[in-house]
């Protein structure tokens, strides 16, 4: 067990130091906030490491710089806020046909748009439904503290290797910039690509190899979607992730995740000290979202309230998992607004009552 090293550090910070304990070996970037910071950062460790740290000319060129240094058996890693993210889109969905790892952070701001440089939830639905083109799926974890954002970007590298396939961290604005002590206690990576059974580096003493993703032979791309989705499947049945608070014997259950998670789980606690069986479930992947392990805390008569910081995008996965649009609540801020605590106890109260 690696000794645990105690440090104060932001929520984008901790992301980059997560990457750099991973093993990421080349970074790309483009400056945009509210994930500024992480960029910053990342230039500095990666120089102090010895890796490859570019500050590219624009998002396009950052995750086509990215497939660049996978194709080699890097890890490789590109961070942006949602019209960025928007940008890169194309190269996502390249990486995803070419079965090639890498990460992808989006520090979520409001929009459509240029919008705001406020934190936002409202980019769920191109995170978790393919924003790029093609059938493809990446796993979405959604971090809601300060240690996540390190852990989940620490792990983010070991799932898109296991399963050569990109994956995404969606955070937002708050959790990006605000400051916390986390426990540093992973031990640091170190990655070789020369003994990636895949990567192209060469084929002197060895066979070539290819990696594509155009197919022109009559079914050859059908086939190939045929085994990229059975892989999907296997990431689906494997790689949920959530966290449950409080639900034990909860008449109201509130469904959150990232900041909006936050805010709820003090809700809770106020209206537990009032007498109101309230809980807290939380998802930490986005996808594969738990629908399971939801459904399983339905009791029949439970309320299930979903808050975001959206119009409601995760709003439609809740009510496909709880099958029953009755006894689903929502609340929602849009455009960089944030739940305050008082709506939400507001609204949780008569509807309890109600019930």
């Amino acid at each position: 067990m690696t000794p645990a090293k105690k440090i104060l550090i932001t929520g984008n910070e901790a992301c980059g130091e997560g990457a750099v304990t991973a093993g990421c070996g080349f970074y790309a970037g483009y400056p945009i906030t509210p994930q500024n910071e992480l960029t910053a950062y990342m230039s500095k460790r990666m120089d102090e490491c010895g890796r490859v740290f570019i500050q590219s000319e624009s998002e396009l060129a950052a995750i086509n710089m990215v497939l660049g240094a996978s194709l080699t058996g890097e890890r490789a890693m590109t961070t942006s806020s949602s019209p960025g993210i928007s940008l890169m889109q194309e190269g996502i969905s390249y990486l995803a046909g070419c079965q090639l790892p890498a990460v992808i952070v989006n520090v979520m701001r409001g929009g459509p748009g240029l919008g705001n440089i406020a934190a936002s939830q409202a980019d769920y639905f191109q995170a978790t439904k393919g924003g790029g083109h093609g059938d493809y799926n990446m796993v979405i974890l959604a971090p809601a503290g300060v240690q996540e954002m390190f852990e989940c970007t620490y792990e983010a590298f070991d799932i898109a290797e296991r399963y050569r396939n990109p994956v995404m961290i969606l955070s937002d604005g708050i959790i990006g910039q605000m400051m916390e002590p986390i426990e540093v206690r992973y031990p640091q990576k170190s990655v070789d690509p020369d003994k990636s059974p895949w990567a192209l580096r060469g084929c002197k003493g060895r066979e070539s190899r290819s990696i594509r993703s155009l197919f022109l032979k009559e079914g050859a791309l059908e086939e190939w979607n045929r085994d990229l989705q059975r892989k999907f499947r296997t990431m689906e049945a494997k790689e949920v992730r959530y966290e449950t608070y409080k639900t034990g014997g909860a008449r109201l259950i509130f469904v959150a995740y990232g900041t909006s998670a936050r805010i709820c789980r003090a809700v809770v606690d106020k209206l537990r000290q009032e007498g109101v069986k309230a809980g807290l479930f939380r998802p930490v992947s986005l996808w594969p979202f738990p629908y399971k392990k939801l459904k399983g805390l339905d009791k029949g008569t439970t309320v299930f309230f979903d808050v975001e910081m959206s119009a409601g995008q995760m709003l439609y996965d809740v009510r496909l998992a709880v099958a029953d649009d009755s006894r689903v609540l929502f609340h929602g801020r849009m455009g960089g607004g944030v739940p305050e605590e008082a709506d939400i106890i507001n609204i949780a109260k008569k509807a309890v009552k109600r019930k």
